[in-house]
């Protein structure tokens, strides 16, 4: 069956926060600006056509996003044991960037931590266990290759606009929900391709800290080669009941930079049309881990 066939009727979730002067981010990273250069009206062609275009400066870890391996080194180390002096210049990474990322389409878990604890987002500064991921994958099996993304409900407080409560999302102040270090451990144990979540960070931020010390990211990046998917947008996804399914993830492939802006897609449909989950494992279709 044709693949474009075996999704019709799919349910199409757009798992992408909207991009926007004042967004949350990261203050270590340089704010999203986007502005008109040419407005309609500027010049008018022969005909009375006319066109408009903007121009946009931005953080490569802004917005939803994608980490290259690149992005964390420790003690001067990269993934691999590459040395980070010897593959980076000012031009970007002549290695491990996210243009090495390879587009991934597989299958994809969903750990639903604040629905284990019954709520719709879990409280601020709260660090995931090892006991809440197995207790949100029962029944599920995470196989070598899948995505695996940690709902915690965070997305659900992004400010939709001017006006929208003041919530500190990027928890510098009252911290944000996400992995501890044990939590990390158990999800590079079971070897996926890529894992993700709502936060700025994917990381358990304590109250107060910041984003002062970042050890998921030494341990998914460095030592594990698993890439990083951050400030997704899973509050629908999360409210879909769904635990399993299909993950489109391409990010933009600019060459030698640590990380790139995504808009990734859950696909949702009846099992009989995207066929049974063993079809829709990317263990043998996506390749290793490591970009």
């Amino acid at each position: 069956m044709p693949p474009w066939k075996a999704l019709e009727g799919a349910r199409v979730l757009d798992l992408a926060q909207p991009m926007r002067r004042g967004m949350p981010q990261s203050p270590n990273h340089p704010p999203f600006r986007m502005t008109l250069e040419r407005r309609h009206g500027d010049l008018v062609r022969p005909g009375g056509g006319s066109a408009a275009n903007e121009i946009i400066v931005t953080g490569g870890h802004v917005g939803t996003h994608v980490d290259a391996l690149a992005h964390v080194s420790q003690d001067g180390l990269l993934h691999g044991g590459r040395p980070a002096a010897e593959v980076m210049t000012h031009e970007g990474f002549a290695e491990l960037g996210i243009d090495a990322f390879e587009p991934y389409v597989g299958r994809c878990v969903l750990l639903d931590v604040a629905a284990a604890h019954g709520v719709a987002a879990l409280p601020p500064g709260y660090e995931v266990t090892v006991d809440d991921l197995e207790r949100a994958a029962a029944g599920l099996e995470i196989r070598p290759g899948d995505a695996v993304l940690v709902g915690t409900g965070w997305s659900r407080h992004w400010p939709t606009g001017p006006g929208a409560p003041d919530v500190d999302y990027t928890g510098a102040r009252g911290g944000a929900p996400g992995p501890g270090v044990d939590a990390a451990r158990w999800l590079a144990a079971r070897r996926p391709r890529v894992v993700g979540g709502e936060t700025i960070a994917f990381e358990h931020v304590p109250p107060g800290r910041g984003h002062a010390t970042l050890p998921v990211h030494r341990i998914m990046l460095v030592e594990s080669g698993v890439n990083i998917v951050e400030t997704m947008r899973l509050d629908e996804l999360l409210d879909s009941g769904a635990r399993e399914f299909l993950l489109v993830l391409n990010p933009l492939p600019i060459a030698g930079a640590t990380g790139a802006p995504v808009r990734p897609l859950a696909v949702l449909g009846p099992p009989q049309s995207l066929g049974p989950p063993e079809s829709a494992s990317s263990s043998e279709s996506s390749g290793s881990s490591e970009t």
